[in-house]
């Protein structure tokens, strides 16, 4: 929702050392592409990915300077997930306040798309900071320009990547780039001093936990569910544990025998008040207090320290005591994000050079146990996950136990991933998956519509024709299977804040496969239609949703009939804001469409147009990091400069189920604008700045955040934007190609002449 970035965690006094970061050579960066692979004729020391619709070499017949120049060029087989991109790695070694990637950039016929430099910071975990240019919008045919980017240089970077890119089609050249730290080249600047923690030399468990479970007992079971929940406490709250003294996962999987072969309660207890005893004592804290309750939104779930039947009373005694004097400073596994205040978890393990890609029993569990603990602690919808997320950890602790490839492991930690109802969590970029799921598409889309599947429109406009589908056929049947029995299937596979989410996003595999043909029944005109239609690899088709109607590539703004203004934010620019905003002072009302995702972040910069003078819409909650669990609201936020006077004529916004996240909060904004009115169907019910996490054997998620909520309190997630007028497409109204949508919209406006 807003450029990310992190901070690292300082020095403190005890658990890290710090030394200079001394790299034995400056690495040649071969910025101006004037050294070459000899095979491949790509500059030596940069990365290209391959067969991805670009192709990447020197040009020595179009250089800015030198002998060559970068060339990125489409090869007309791209979608718009898909981007040419070179580039290349190196650790920051330096410190600064900012990070500077300059250079020359040449267009030509570059469409759908942009070309740029491109900056990224990384951290130990995920991306810090990165910025692709893609604001600027360098498109069509263009002689050779200078550019820049620039970043502030966060204190968590640990490598940065460099480089251009180019998305859509065309061709594009860099040539001469520099790197600069505080405006000096970046070789020049001062040795950074990178901490070392003590956590980091306990690699015992790197590859293997060495742990074998079998069929488990009922005592066993509650050995490991009461582990998991002391586990994930005293990871989160003990000041040791947060100067990085320790290896979380390490320590689990050494106690984790001896917790599994207890007896008893009051054996299970002995073990654990042992470990917890190992990890030295807690210091007094007299920092330690309660907040004021009314800046709490969210406490901690933690009735379960005095549940004597998880925890005899000496163990309950030492677990409620480092509740109070819990850790008060940085904390190594986990930082909030300045400015912002989402978590960020960090020095992770992957663990992704695990052989043959499935986790031992042991790190399967410890997988359950990091996830269910960031939720527990970091999710700050916990509350609406619908149902008792204490019941969640030992319902999954024998489905991962019993998991036994790399597919079951995966779809287990899918459904577990599922149950928090979270439209931002998934499972991104995973080769088990795809491979389950299928890597071949049918060019047709579908969605969900009057409870049917429907084909609604075409992901590329000669291949979908010829499928011999039509807008508005009902899909009945996949390769012989009812749609019904796969929704049921797929519901708990796909993770979605609300059931009209859940169901654009199984529409969207609906028709996906493993085989490059698909057999289908649909019905047309009340008829059964038997078709067998082919399915193509992802970057032969524009796989981008739309609403089927209008055109996602035209441009943003447009008068429609009746002087009626129409403004898309799927491909607005904040730039255009002025010369548009103008234009439509004149018309009768304004049409505001974000069944998309917006292009650019225009919260602020649109509603000044809208908005005679400030207005309260959104506050936020946040997670205290010294108090786990706990999340505290902000004051509110508020949306118009109240400079000049506003837009005279009506608001409509339009929304549905492509709606998500951005969109939500862009349209929480414009909610503010006196008399607006939202037209369409419930949003994605996923608002918030998202939070990456990592399980072992390199599953990548991510959860929603930060809380966003309205000014009376009221959330959006799950619940979505709430449309004042709801309507939805008609199966009609797709054979008719009409936008029944934006037709209310219109009439509407009309109506309130």
């Amino acid at each position: 929702m807003k450029r990310i970035i992190y901070p690292l965690l300082v020095l403190v006094a005890s658990g890290l050392s710090a030394r200079a970061q001394t790299p034995k050579a400056t690495p040649n960066l071969n910025l101006e592409f004037e050294q070459l692979a000899k095979q491949t004729r790509q500059p030596t020391g940069w990365w290209v990915p391959a067969d991805n619709g670009y192709t990447v070499t020197a040009d020595s017949v179009n250089p800015h300077q030198g002998r060559y120049a970068l060339r990125l060029q489409s090869t007309g087989e791209v979608n718009t997930k898909a981007f040419g991109v070179a580039s290349i790695k190196l650790p920051v070694a330096f410190r600064g306040e900012t990070v500077t990637l300059s250079g020359f950039l040449k267009t030509e016929n570059v469409q759908n798309g942009y070309a740029g430099l491109w900056l990224r910071e990384d951290g130990s975990s995920s991306t810090l900071a990165l910025d692709n240019m893609s604001k600027q919008n360098v498109r069509g045919t263009t002689s050779w320009q200078p550019y820049s980017i620039t970043l502030p240089l966060e204190k968590g970077a640990e490598s940065l990547v460099i480089g251009g890119l180019l998305t859509g089609t065309g061709t594009a050249w860099l040539d001469g780039l520099k790197l600069t730290v505080d405006g000096k080249p970046w070789e020049q600047a001062p040795v950074r001093l990178v901490p070392h923690f003590k956590a980091e030399q306990d690699t015992v468990f790197v590859r293997s936990s060495g742990i074998t479970l079998g069929s488990l007992s009922g005592q066993q079971l509650e050995n490991l569910a009461v582990l998991g929940r002391v586990w994930g406490f005293v990871k989160y709250y003990h000041p040791a544990v947060a100067r990085g003294e320790f290896n979380m996962d390490a320590e689990l999987l050494r106690v984790l025998p001896r917790v599994l072969a207890s007896s008893s309660t009051a054996a299970r207890s002995q073990v654990l008040s042992a470990w917890l005893a190992s990890l030295g004592p807690v210091p007094a804290c007299p920092k330690c207090r309660e907040p004021d309750p009314k800046s709490v939104r969210l406490q901690p779930d933690l009735d379960w320290l005095m549940d004597k039947r998880q925890l005899n009373p000496s163990l309950s005694e030492q677990l409620t005591f480092l509740r109070r004097n819990r850790n008060q400073g940085p904390h190594y596994y986990v930082s909030t994000v300045p400015r912002i205040g989402n978590p960020m978890f960090e020095h992770e393990s992957s663990y992704a050079q695990v052989p043959g890609r499935l986790p031992d029993d042991g790190l399967r569990v410890l997988a359950l146990y990091r996830y269910w603990n960031m939720i527990a602690y970091f999710f700050p919808y916990r509350y609406a996950i619908g149902e008792d997320w204490q019941r969640v950890l030992p319902e999954f602790l024998p489905r991962f136990v019993a998991a036994r490839t790399p597919e079951q492991y995966r779809l287990t930690a899918l459904a577990l991933i599922g149950r928090i109802n979270d439209t931002h969590a998934n499972i991104s970029n995973d080769s088990v998956l795809t491979a389950y799921w299928g890597a071949y598409f049918a060019p047709a889309q579908v969605r969900f519509v009057e409870d049917q599947a429907v084909v609604t429109g075409y992901f590329d406009p000669q291949l979908g024709p010829a499928t011999g589908l039509l807008r508005g056929d009902v899909v009945e049947s996949v390769d012989g299977r009812p749609v019904k029995d796969l929704i049921a299937e797929r519901r708990p596979l796909t993770p979605a804040s609300n059931e009209p989410t859940r169901l654009r996003n199984i529409a969207r595999d609906l028709l996906r496969g493993p085989t490059e043909q698909v057999r289908l029944v649909v019905r047309r005109n009340g008829r059964q239609v038997p078709l067998t239609i082919s399915r193509y690899p992802s970057n032969k088709l524009n796989l981008a949703y739309n609403n089927g109607t209008l055109d996602p590539a035209a441009s943003a703004w447009r008068k429609l009939p009746g002087n009626i203004g129409y403004l898309s934010l799927g491909t607005i620019q904040s730039k255009d804001l002025p010369a548009i905003m103008e234009e439509a002072q004149g018309t009768k009302g304004l049409i505001i469409d974000i069944r998309n995702y917006p292009s650019d972040f225009v919260v602020f910069s649109l509603t000044k147009y809208l908005l005679s003078k400030p207005a309260d819409f959104v506050r936020f909650s946040a997670p205290l990091a010294t108090y786990p669990g706990l999340f505290l609201s902000s004051s509110l936020l508020q949306v118009g400069s109240g400079k000049g006077a506003a837009y005279p004529g009506k608001v409509v916004i339009l929304v549905n189920e492509l709606s998500q996240s951005q969109s939500e909060y862009t349209a929480m904004a414009l909610r503010a604008v006196p008399g607006a009115t939202v037209v369409g169907s419930t949003t994605a019910g996923a608002d918030g700045n998202v939070s990456a996490i990592v399980l072992p054997g390199n599953i990548n998620t991510r959860i929603s955040g930060l809380g966003i909520y309205y000014p009376d309190g009221r959330e959006t997630q799950r619940v979505g934007i709430v449309p004042d007028i709801e309507v939805k497409p008609t199966i009609q109204g797709i054979k008719e190609g009409r936008d029944e949508v934006l037709e209310r919209a219109v009439e509407g406006i009309k109506n309130s002449e």
